[in-house]
């Protein structure tokens, strides 16, 4: 059995020291894959992880996206609110004004016409009693017809 063996061993060309050689490579071959898959483990892991933190910080960019919009609408709402609001008060100021201006000139139109009442009064009266007034008459009578008008 030893010669058939050693043929076969010559004939497939194993020897001791070249079926070292080939186990030593074996062993560092299966330590680098080991090595490498356990690593790709590790970058799995790893990558998942960093996978949550990129989806934590976009939720968060996307949380404080929507607080700044509300906020710039809410800020908007306010100046649109405070624009009304001083709107409304120059309106206001101005109705106030128109109608200061308006009572105003009412009262100047009334102590116009309260005058030009008088004078007609006057002027009637005149004429009707033939007579030619005095300037006390005429005031007498435009005072007694501003005191009825009023």
């Amino acid at each position: 059995m030893g010669q058939m063996l050693r043929e076969t061993t010559d004939a497939f060309g194993w020897t001791p020291q070249m079926f070292f050689s080939q186990v030593v490579s074996f062993v560092i071959v299966a330590f680098l894959l080991w090595r490498f898959a356990y690593n790709a483990e590790k970058i799995k892991k790893e990558l998942a992880e960093a996978e949550k933190r990129y989806q934590e910080i976009v939720a968060k960019g996307n949380a404080d996206a929507q607080k700044m919009i509300d906020e710039a609408r809410e800020s908007a709402a306010h100046l649109s609110e405070r624009k009304q609001q001083e709107a409304i008060v120059a309106a206001e100021q101005i109705i106030t004004k128109a109608r200061e201006a308006a009572a105003i000139e009412h009262e100047r139109t009334m102590e116009s016409l309260k005058r030009e009442l008088g004078r007609l009064v006057v002027d009637t009266t005149a004429k009707v009693t033939g007579k030619v007034l005095t300037s006390e008459d005429q005031r007498r009578l435009q005072e007694e017809t501003a005191r009825q008008l009023t």
